[in-house]
């Protein structure tokens, strides 16, 4: 009889995280490269990659053959998100510029979004999103579109 046992590690959504970026450095990967591996949008790739979205069986399934991560990662993808981020405006000046954006244009977003809709949100579930690169003759430009259900407030 054994006086202990070796209790199995579970693998968090954080440790396939680091896999994942571990395996795209390696193999010199882009994020549109990856997400054409598994047939998704580069944005919703990264999201899912980072443990914000949770991959459907078969995306998890593509992702851990194309990446060469361990099997059990595929579980792990598939878990529902828990999404939580700092409260605190971030100091990365490419993040602290889309804070900066909704402080400036939340408002405005939001009162013309109600104007053409009604009282309500844009989901960020029922969502999509594409960066672009476009050329100018003053400096490229970042074309970021959305694109989210609209969601009414149920009135009681």
């Amino acid at each position: 009889m054994k006086d202990s046992f070796e209790v199995p590690v579970m693998m968090t959504k954080e440790d396939v995280t680091m896999m994942i970026l571990s395996a795209k450095k390696q193999a010199g990967l882009t994020w549109e490269e990856i997400a054409e591996k598994i047939d998704m949008s580069p944005v919703w790739t990264h999201s899912a990659c980072m443990g914000m979205n949770a991959f459907p069986a078969d995306k998890a399934a593509a992702l851990v053959t194309a990446m060469a991560l361990p099997q059990e990662a595929a579980s792990v993808l598939e878990e529902p998100p828990t999404k939580v981020w700092e409260q605190s405006v971030p100091t990365d000046p490419c993040i602290y510029r889309f804070y900066e954006i909704v402080g400036v244009y939340g408002p405005t977003l939001k009162a013309l979004i109600e104007e053409k809709f009604g009282n309500g949100i844009m989901s960020a579930i029922d969502f999509d999103m594409t960066v672009t690169r476009v050329p100018n003759p003053k400096g490229d430009r970042v074309k970021v579109e959305m694109s989210g259900k609209y969601l009414s407030y149920n009135s009681w």
